[in-house]
């Protein structure tokens, strides 16, 4: 019996023993390599906090680089939101011939309503259009004064959602209604709306060539600083490579300091954005009031701030790992 308990290990032991083993071995892997990170990480921070001065202006530096896009583009899309609040459908108005009998302009509405390409008619009378324009023009008593309605009948036309974006045929049906009899003019007030789409594209454009160009910048300046942070450590790093350290061992502590360079940046961005919207907020707000609008410059937000973050991130670590794998390389002891 104590033969049998005491003897070898069968082979479905030794594959389970070496099973364990090896799953213990790659737990003590993945451990070491996390604490690498994590000492790397700290010590990369403890390192911008010795040198407050250069951690800052460059800090500011990736910050003026994210904060001029971002506000330019909060800019935009508060313009844009504005605009969409507006009716931005093709709505044509149909002046009609003043005079007009209340059967003939029955029987253009019932023509109207069996074309395919109108989604929907309105019909105000003189009547309505004078008691709209007496409670808001600011002179009702004066017009109650008039000896005749000097207002004409109006049809409100809407095309068709299939057509209301394409400007021509929206022109073409614009002729069409024009060459009835009963009417005497249309309008269509879609030009002054289109031309603010077009600066508003203008402007997005503009926002991203400007954030691609600041972008660039980030990559220049977070990479001179890793340069410069390189060539100040050049003894301690020859001396790693001396005791076995590989050009990644020794390059992560650089790419932490880009990565931190980065976050702080996008986060100093979004403080002086909300800023800049606090700041603004007030005066834009009491200047729509002036135009009886309700217009307000777009909260960044909590997304807002992630995605700076994120932003500066991307582009300190990209930009220290330019500067790393060129400069680190070259370091042979």
């Amino acid at each position: 019996m104590s033969r049998y308990k005491n003897g070898p290990d069968t082979p479905t032991q030794s594959r389970r023993s070496g099973a364990v083993e090896s799953r213990r071995s790659l737990v003590a892997i993945v451990r070491a390599y996390f604490h690498s990170h994590r000492k790397n990480a700290s010590q990369s921070f403890d390192r911008l906090v010795s040198e407050p001065l250069q951690s800052v202006m460059t800090m500011l530096v990736v910050a003026i680089a994210l904060a001029l896009p971002t506000m330019l583009y909060v800019g935009v899309s508060s313009l844009q939101q504005l605009s969409g609040s507006w009716d931005s459908s093709a709505q044509m108005t149909l002046f009609l011939k003043k005079g007009a009998k209340d059967k003939a302009i029955q029987d253009l509405i019932n023509e109207l309503e069996s074309n395919d390409e109108l989604a929907e008619i309105r019909y105000i009378s003189p009547r309505e259009a004078l008691d709209a324009l007496q409670d808001s023009a600011g002179f009702g008593e004066a017009l109650t004064h008039l000896d005749d309605n000097p207002l004409p009948p109006v049809l409100l036309v809407e095309p068709a959602a299939a057509i209301e974006a394409n400007v021509p045929r929206v022109e073409q049906l614009m002729e069409t209604l024009a060459q009835q009899p009963l009417v005497g003019e249309v309008q269509l007030d879609m030009k002054w709306l289109q031309r603010m789409q077009q600066i508003l594209d203008i402007g997005r454009q503009i926002t991203v060539l400007l954030g691609g160009a600041l972008s660039l910048g980030v990559l220049l300046v977070v990479g001179n600083t890793i340069r410069l942070a390189i060539e100040s450590r050049r003894e301690e790093i020859l001396v790693v490579k001396l005791v076995g350290g590989t050009n990644g061992f020794v390059r992560r502590p650089f790419l932490y300091t880009g990565l931190w360079y980065g976050v702080f940046g996008g986060l100093i961005a979004w403080l002086g954005v909300v800023i800049a919207q606090f700041w603004l907020g007030a005066t834009v707000t009491r200047l729509a009031a002036l135009y009886q609008s309700d217009f307000a410059l777009k909260n960044i937000g909590l997304d807002g701030m992630l995605l700076l973050i994120a932003l500066g991130g991307i582009l300190g670590l990209i930009g220290a790992a330019l500067a790393v794998g060129r400069h680190i390389a070259q370091l042979e002891p």
